[in-house]
């Protein structure tokens, strides 16, 4: 698979396959890598209809035996079988269009519900609040900031620490005292550059506050984050 903007990939020519050795590789136009489906033009509309399915699927399991469970076991259920599908690389979906992440959405939403045994009916953010969930978008955002703390304490993946940079003002300002915002580096495409992690962690770490982002321990700031991030997503 090439990956390329839609854009880009009309003015790109192709061959229909690669040879390497004496195996003929063919081109497609989508592939999966650890669990996840990447499309040529990384949508992600592949991955977010995988992730569908199987929740969906889940739901309708838990849901013929919610009779039988109390809150608990069934909040332990849906924890394992639905909400670990909703995270599991979730830092990819940074950016992707509003109707994808609402499709994710929802699929929480009926997860609470099913907990809760909660009617269509009803709102469902004051029921999320009550389950401690953090919406789709925001546990996105947990992700990148996660991955951004495990960088820049070099707790991560050394690649990760690679593609962040810590912001170097030009000239020594009171203002630039703060030596924890990283650099965002300029790119040209929406679709891919911005949603990159190289950019994506400094959007999203340089939007918390200063307090938390110099955090003793991985624990506290987790901790601290979550509280931040609930606040903003239910206030």
């Amino acid at each position: 698979m090439a990956a390329s903007s839609p854009r880009m990939s009309t003015s790109i020519q192709l061959p229909e396959s690669i040879t390497i050795g004496n195996a003929v590789v063919p081109f497609s136009v989508s592939v999966k890598n650890l669990g996840v489906t990447l499309d040529s033009h990384l949508t992600m509309n592949a991955q977010v209809q995988n992730i569908t399915r199987a929740v969906n699927f889940e739901l309708r399991r838990i849901g013929s035996i919610r009779h039988y469970l109390s809150k608990e076991a069934a909040l332990t259920l849906v924890s394992a079988f639905i909400l670990s599908r909703l995270d599991y690389c979730n830092a990819l979906l940074y950016g992707c269009p509003q109707y994808l992440l609402n499709r994710l959405q929802k699929l929480q939403n009926n997860a609470a519900r099913l907990v809760l045994r909660v009617r269509k009916s009803e709102h469902i953010s004051p029921h999320l609040q009550a389950l401690h969930w953090l919406p789709i978008e925001s546990r996105i955002k947990y992700k990148i900031a996660c991955l951004s703390y495990g960088a820049l304490t070099q707790t991560g993946p050394a690649y990760l620490t690679d593609m962040t940079q810590t912001y170097t003002p030009g000239r020594t300002l009171r203002s630039s005292a703060d030596t924890s915002i990283l650099s965002t580096p300029r790119v040209n495409t929406k679709s891919f550059g911005e949603r990159s992690f190289s950019v994506s962690a400094p959007l999203v770490w340089n939007s918390l506050p200063v307090t938390l982002r110099h955090s003793a321990s991985s624990g506290s700031f987790r901790t601290g984050l979550k509280t931040h991030l609930f606040s903003l997503a239910y206030t």
